[in-house]
């Protein structure tokens, strides 16, 4: 009996998890370059149940009864890398990245992932490259970028955008007078002189990605490191525009539902059982 109210617990540990993803994603929808989040729900390693007793003879047997899980449980949050639609905000240190990069005769689904002999595929993705506080490389997909006092190009958290140089990004002037091509070139609209270029940094498995919240992600150690694009990479800089998260407002609203029903379900179970412990323990025990 008691195993099945474990089975239970982990179901509502399990949903709970999965609805505080949802609900993450639901409030970062209108956060630029937000990924998504999906739980990944794995049931504990199966069972072998026997029957023990004695044959015949007197000797000790085992009769196989089949196999059983004894719950489940939330193994990882998982973003989703697909592209997010862009807003026209007309404001120029806004940048949007699109990042379609392909690999030589692979088809990718709408997930970012393929198989091909039997191995899984990750799409590439492309990302700014921002300096984080400890002096590591951090990436983005949130182009909403400002100028210091300065003239350092900054995050909205006020982390320095990286060039291509590997150095931190400063202009002298104002981002009206800055051009930014699609290659993340930055020049002088008047002058036409070449003050720098951005960093877009290409991650060959986004999936090793850790997030570090205010949109930031990092590779851990023995990762295989980020590079910069290639100019046959089909990756482009949009300037004027915003990525919008690609979060999914009704299916986020729909899966949220579903995990809320799937814990009442669970809580059911776990009642039930309590009731069947209560009349083992005052009625069944009096007799």
């Amino acid at each position: 009996m008691l195993r099945g109210l474990y089975t239970a617990a982990s179901g509502m540990m399990a949903q709970q998890r999965w609805h505080d993803a949802i609900t993450n994603n639901i409030s970062n929808m209108l956060t630029p370059g937000y990924k998504q989040d999906t739980s990944a729900l794995r049931s504990f390693p199966e069972m072998l149940i026997h029957q023990m007793g004695k044959d015949t003879s007197g000797n000790a047997s085992a009769k196989p009864i089949g196999h059983i899980n004894t719950g489940v449980f939330a193994e990882e949050n998982i973003p989703l890398f697909m592209q997010g639609d862009l807003t026209n905000t007309k404001q120029p240190g806004d940048l949007a990245l699109l990042s379609n990069i392909q690999l030589p005769g692979v088809a990718f689904d709408q997930s970012g992932k393929a198989v091909v002999n039997g191995q899984v595929l990750y799409q590439p993705q492309a990302f700014f490259t921002v300096l984080g506080t400890d002096g590591e490389p951090r990436y983005t997909r949130n182009g909403s970028f400002h100028l210091n006092e300065a003239g350092q190009l900054l995050t909205v958290n006020g982390e320095p955008v990286l060039g291509r140089d590997g150095e931190p990004i400063v202009i002298d002037g104002s981002l009206e007078q800055v051009y930014i091509s699609e290659n993340g070139t930055l020049m002088d609209r008047a002058a036409g002189t070449i003050l720098g270029q951005l960093l877009i940094s290409r991650v060959d498995n986004p999936y090793e990605l850790i997030r570090e919240g205010n949109g930031n992600y990092r590779l851990p150690a023995g990762a295989a490191p980020a590079v910069p694009v290639a100019d046959n990479d089909q990756v482009a800089v949009k300037q004027g525009y915003i990525e919008r998260s690609n979060v999914d407002a009704a299916q986020a609203m729909v899966d949220m539902m579903t995990a809320l029903r799937l814990y009442e379900a669970n809580q059911r179970v776990i009642q039930a059982y309590d009731q069947s412990l209560e009349k083992a323990v005052n009625e069944i025990g009096r007799v």
